[in-house]
């Protein structure tokens, strides 16, 4: 095949590509919000190709992507059935900002700090026993560019940022740090996750990273779980659109 054969099949590729991700993050939508519920059959193919305007091809292909992310399972001669929400794939991104997107209640953000704050919280004891000199370094180096930055509402942002990707990575558990980051990364995209701010938001976030330092200094991996843990979960309420009477944090 020639160089302008191939490139017309790629370009010609992309549309149908292009399509199958809009179905997808429809049907993902449809899904979680329980507008097509647990045990719910899909449409039949042929209305839902003229629903999106697709062909047979594109919509099999969406199909195929929302069962690999375990929302629907597809039964010969029985049609595709959403599946419960247990077998969903909540770390795929698509999923998972789905779910936060249409998170009113904000009970999936509790849940995604629950599991924040323990994952974290284990990943931060990991580093009281095993960090270096060097290590604790970078770590304190973290948190004073946070104490520096009060001030600069974005600059701090993104040195918190950097304080929590540090803890992560000095823990040497990838598959704890893959996951923490997926949930972190979904979470810091959300209006809602990033709550309502209030007078000494950021003075309280730094007080409370400098006793995971702290902790972290002693080599006190009890006292640096305690504190990690406690700082995600309180941060949260801080920020919790619901409570204005509240400080906010990050």
């Amino acid at each position: 095949m020639s160089a302008e054969a191939d490139a017309f099949a790629f370009s010609s590729r992309r549309p149908a590509k292009r399509l199958s991700v809009a179905v997808v993050s429809e049907l993902v939508e449809l899904i979680v919000t329980g507008e097509l519920a647990e045990g719910e059959l899909l449409p039949p193919e042929g209305p839902l190709c003229e629903h999106f305007g697709v062909s047979r091809t594109v919509l099999r292909e969406s199909v195929k992507r929302l069962e690999e992310k375990g929302l629907v399972v597809v039964a010969q001669g029985r049609g595709t059935q959403v599946a419960r929400s247990g077998s969903w794939n909540m770390l795929d991104p698509i999923v998972l900002s789905a779910l936060i997107d249409n998170d009113e209640s904000l009970g999936v953000l509790d849940e995604l700090t629950v599991v924040r704050g323990s994952l974290e919280s284990a990943m931060a004891g990991a580093v009281a026993l095993r960090r270096t000199a060097e290590e604790l370094t970078r770590i304190a180096h973290a948190l004073e560019s946070m104490r520096e930055m009060q001030h600069e509402s974005d600059s701090f942002r993104q040195a918190d940022v950097v304080f929590h990707l540090t803890i992560m990575e000095l823990s040497r558990n990838r598959l704890a740090e893959n996951i923490a980051k997926r949930l972190y990364r979904r979470a810091l995209e959300s209006s809602r996750y990033q709550g309502m701010r209030y007078e000494n938001a950021f003075h309280s976030t730094v007080e409370e990273h400098t006793l995971v330092v702290d902790a972290i200094s002693r080599r006190d991996a009890e006292a640096a779980e305690r504190a990690m843990r406690d700082h995600i979960v309180s941060s949260w309420k801080r920020r919790r659109l619901e409570a204005p009477d509240e400080e906010a944090g990050l």
